[in-house]
């Protein structure tokens, strides 16, 4: 479920860019401030731009900074100080990644030697923010329960990991949130477990692994899939961006929203439109600039 928000990076402003860089140090050094030191291996995008979000919809201001960390111990680079939405971010980075590992080894995969990075960090998130781990803990015992019924339809199968990060925005924006920040978090964590789901389509089908496209549309592969029901796969998506627009006009940002309305309303449709013309397995993702110009 990681790796999948994305910016468009052509039509982002050298700021945005700065900016974005600058929160991604910033959830690395919540994560460390919280969950130790090892726990920052799964530092991921998609995090900070959620840190990103939360803070314009919040309105608390960010205060970054030249300063040094293990990964640039040579050279200064612009920080974001961690403050403690930041840190409630880190734990939920931690807790997220560590539930995915667990995941991976009930589905059978190698998981079990990288969750134990993840071990410690997600004890401490959960002493520290038990309200972040228990949303997460049981909305995604809800999304297993929801597999485990074999539902055919992709919009329902979404159902639970939507809410999770609905009930996560509620909690972490506290008397900022509003109906549009709830729905907007809904449909973008709807669009994340349906891209992952439709990425994953040759790879869960060949092993017989629960995928909710699979059920709704069973082909050889993906491709022979979206060739047939490209239509009813664009739809589901482009009914999400709807969704994500029309919330997103609706709420109430403190700052500037370059950098949100890059990602969400040029990012996104763009990922989309990469996952369904790739051609077989689990799409290859080049590194994005923010990460390859470390």
């Amino acid at each position: 479920m990681f790796g999948y928000i994305r910016a468009d990076t052509p039509y982002l402003y050298i700021k945005d860019q700065t900016l974005y860089r600058a929160m991604y140090c910033g959830v690395c050094k919540g994560i460390s401030s919280v969950c130790g030191q090892a726990a920052r291996m799964g530092l991921s995008y998609d995090v900070t731009f959620f840190s990103v979000l939360l803070h314009n919809l919040a309105g608390q201001d960010v205060k970054i900074g030249k300063s040094h960390c293990l990964t640039h111990c040579i050279r200064t680079r612009l920080m974001a100080e961690p403050d403690e939405l930041t840190k409630q971010l880190g734990a939920l980075n931690t807790v997220l990644v560590y539930y995915k590992y667990t995941d991976d080894i009930q589905d059978g995969d190698r998981g079990r030697g990288k969750r134990l990075w993840f071990v410690s960090g997600h004890r401490r998130a959960a002493k520290a923010y038990p309200e972040i781990e228990r949303i997460v803990r049981e909305r995604l015992a809800e999304q297993q329960e929801t597999e485990k019924s074999g539902t055919d339809s992709p919009d329902r199968a979404a159902d639970a990991s939507a809410n999770m990060m609905a009930e996560l925005s509620d909690y972490l924006l506290g008397e900022k949130r509003t109906p549009y920040t709830h729905n907007l978090f809904y449909a973008i964590g709807k669009w994340i477990y349906l891209i992952d789901a439709l990425d994953d389509y040759d790879k869960d089908k060949k092993k017989g692994a629960y995928n909710p496209f699979v059920r709704a549309y069973p082909a050889e592969d993906r491709q022979s899939m979206l060739r047939r029901h490209k239509e009813e796969v664009e739809y589901l998506f482009h009914a999400l961006f709807f969704d994500i627009r029309e919330n997103l006009s609706r709420s109430e940002f403190h700052f500037n929203r370059d950098l949100s309305d890059n990602i969400l309303l040029r990012g996104l449709p763009a990922e989309t439109e990469r996952v369904m013309r790739c051609c077989g397995g689990k799409c290859r993702r080049d590194a994005p600039p923010e990460v390859a110009t470390k």
